[in-house]
C-alpha cells in the first residue's frame, strides 16, 4: 500500500493564511439565509463619518473566510433594494439577527418577484422555559414507557 503523504505548505501560502485570521472578525453573529437583520453602516461623506442603520432579510451568503459576503434585500417607498456586504468589512460596525425564518433554500432569489404578504417568511421563534420544560417531560415519559415496555417481554 502507498505510504501516507504530508503535505507541506510553501511559507508564502502559511504567511497567507496568517494574515487572512488576523482579519476575521470575532464579534460576528451567525447568520442564514432568511434571517431579518439590522446593520449599522459606517458612511463615508466628505470628511465626515456617520452610522447608517440598514435592515433587510439576508438573501445569500457565499464566499469563505475572509471573501465571505452576504446580500440584503430591504424595501424602501415600493422599491427593492438590495445590498451586498462582506462580513469581516471594517464599514460595518454591527450586525444584529432580529428575528429567523424557516426556509427550505440557500439563496432566495424568489423574493424578488413577490410583493407584500407574499414576500412575508415563516418566522421560527425560540422555545420559552415552559415549552423546553414541557418538551423534556415528554421525552422524559416516552423513554420510562418504552424500558417498562421491553422489561415485561
Amino acid at each position: 500500500m502507498a505510504e501516507k503523504q504530508t503535505v507541506v505548505k510553501p511559507a508564502g501560502q502559511a504567511l497567507l493564511v496568517a494574515v487572512e485570521n488576523a482579519q476575521l472578525r470575532q464579534d460576528i453573529p451567525e447568520i442564514k439565509s432568511g434571517d431579518t437583520v439590522r446593520l449599522q453602516v459606517k458612511v463615508v461623506e466628505g470628511t465626515r463619518e456617520r452610522l447608517q442603520p440598514f435592515e433587510g432579510v439576508v438573501m445569500r451568503l457565499r464566499g469563505g473566510s475572509v471573501n465571505r459576503n452576504f446580500t440584503v434585500r430591504k424595501i424602501t417607498n415600493g422599491v427593492g433594494v438590495e445590498r451586498t456586504f462582506l462580513i469581516n468589512s471594517p464599514r460595518i460596525e454591527k450586525i444584529e439577527v432580529l428575528r429567523h425564518a424557516r426556509v427550505r433554500r440557500k439563496q432566495l432569489y424568489y423574493l424578488r418577484g413577490l410583493t407584500g404578504k407574499a414576500a412575508r417568511l415563516k418566522e421560527l421563534r425560540p422555545m420559552s422555559a415552559k415549552e423546553v420544560a414541557a418538551k423534556e417531560a415528554a421525552q422524559a415519559t416516552k423513554v420510562a414507557s418504552k424500558r417498562s415496555g421491553k422489561s415485561e417481554d
